[in-house]
């Protein structure tokens, strides 16, 4: 990773883009931990239910890093972090 050799200085405009998208990823990863919180509630109370739940449930992860890397991509973009 190579990481930028002068300061970086960012626009208020850009600030507050990356504050907006840090909330998305930040509302959108609390969903998706939710619902796996919630659907292992529901199996504990009705187990029968787990081959309906357990797709749902393993898709979460890959949602989540999906997440944290779309995230992660505009914030080393902005900063102007360049991958090797």
């Amino acid at each position: 990773m190579a990481l930028p050799q002068s300061p970086v200085t960012l626009t208020p405009e850009q600030i507050a883009e990356l504050n907006e998208k840090l909330a998305v990823a930040r509302h959108d990863i609390n969903n998706h931990l939710s619902l796996i919180v919630a659907a292992v509630e529901l199996l504990r109370r009705k187990p029968e239910l787990a081959p309906r739940m357990i797709d749902s449930i393993s898709q979460q992860p890959d949602k989540i890093i999906a997440q944290m890397r779309s995230f992660s991509a505009e914030f080393e973009n902005t900063l102007g972090i360049k991958k090797d």
